[in-house]
């Protein structure tokens, strides 16, 4: 294989997203007026993931359910393979989780920064996402967005 096609190879696998996405059940809980929530669980869809979204009038008790600390809220709660992720996660973020599965409840983007995914969808945008539960206690630093 010539270096131009293994270059090409190499950028097509990268640009398709981690190969355990592809399937990975996903359910999102979400308010049922609230469109972000919507654009971040479509997203979710392009990334690979096999999307079920659940319309959540109360979503204050699945939020309390799933065990995810009040401080960080966001609009909507997902559970995927075992984790809560909250609110606007970013997917490299998610993959990572996915990839390492620390012994953590879940990861969460507190509220609703603009720019992350499903508010804007800014690559440069500059956010935290917080782990919490098991070995990051009531929360620790998971994932830093926007720096690189």
């Amino acid at each position: 294989m010539n270096r131009r096609v293994f270059g090409l190879a190499a950028l097509m696998l990268a640009l398709s997203g981690p190969a355990f996405a592809e399937g990975t059940a996903m359910r999102v809980h979400k308010d049922p007026s609230c469109g972000c929530c919507t654009a971040w669980a479509d997203l979710a869809r392009k990334a690979g993931y096999d999307v079920t979204v659940v319309e959540t009038p109360d979503i204050g008790a699945v939020k309390d359910k799933a065990g995810v600390p009040g401080a960080f809220w966001s609009c909507h709660t997902t559970k995927v393979d075992g984790y809560v992720v909250e609110g606007h996660v970013p997917f490299d973020a998610l993959a990572r989780l996915l990839e390492t599965r620390p012994d953590v409840t879940g990861i969460a983007v507190p509220g609703m920064p603009e720019g992350s995914p499903g508010m804007g969808d800014d690559p440069a945008a500059r956010f935290d996402v917080i782990a919490w539960g098991g070995e990051a206690g009531e929360g620790r630093l998971f994932h830093r967005a926007g720096v690189q």
